[in-house]
């Protein structure tokens, strides 16, 4: 077997957790009178972490560091209190992570999320079925960085040629290039299949059972 273990971003990939998100925002904004943004827009908002989406949906007269400091603090603590409110499995996904488990393949996550959040939802939504799980614990870290990416395959004993990394960004695509990992972009994502493509997507799933064809 080419490729023995994957790491999977969580969210727009494993989960779809837009609206939850989106919601915290929209009630941080609201409460400063501040106009609020369509689910759409959250689309590209999300994926370089929440103080970024925080960033990108202040007004842009109200950008700098002190207020989205104080932004983001008030969305994470809105966040945190409903973070699996709405936030589902993307359909497909447990059948195919009940199949990867059936042939013994290791799976884990690596978000832009923070750390805590990321280890949060992903038990609450797939208890115990990821090794290790691991979202943001410093911005230098941040994927497209791949050094995260590049310590897991240690932990898993695998060359980083050895790992699928799953994504529905480009930072996703980025990261698995930087990593020398196989990149695979998920068409049900957050971002478009151009996007996927240009930043370096070798396959794109149109439904998670497709990703069974490389194994």
């Amino acid at each position: 077997m080419k490729y023995k273990a994957i790491i999977f971003d969580l969210d727009g990939t494993l989960i779809n957790s837009l609206e939850d998100i989106a919601d915290a925002m929209n009630k941080v904004l609201t409460d400063k009178n501040y106009p609020t943004h369509s689910y759409e827009s959250y689309n590209y908002f999300i994926g370089n972490g929440l103080r970024k989406l925080v960033s990108r949906a202040l007004p842009e007269s109200n950008k700098n560091e002190s207020e989205i400091d104080r932004c983001y603090e008030a969305m994470m603590t809105i966040y945190g209190e409903n973070c699996i409110k709405k936030t589902k499995p993307y359909d497909g996904i447990q059948a195919l992570l009940d199949e990867l488990g059936s042939l013994n393949i290791p799976i884990s996550v690596l978000s832009n999320k923070s750390d805590v959040l990321t280890k949060r939802i992903t038990q609450a939504i797939f208890p115990d079925s990821f090794e290790p799980v691991i979202g943001l614990t410093s911005e230098e870290f941040k994927k497209p960085n791949p050094f995260t990416a590049i310590q897991i395959s240690k932990q898993l004993n695998c060359t980083p040629s050895e790992i699928i990394f799953v994504g529905d960004s480009g930072i996703d695509m980025q990261t698995a290039t930087q990593a020398g990992m196989h990149a695979v972009g998920v068409s049900w994502g957050y971002r478009t299949k151009d996007e996927l493509l240009s930043e370096g997507a070798k396959l794109l799933l149109n439904q998670p059972s497709d990703l069974m064809e490389l194994f």
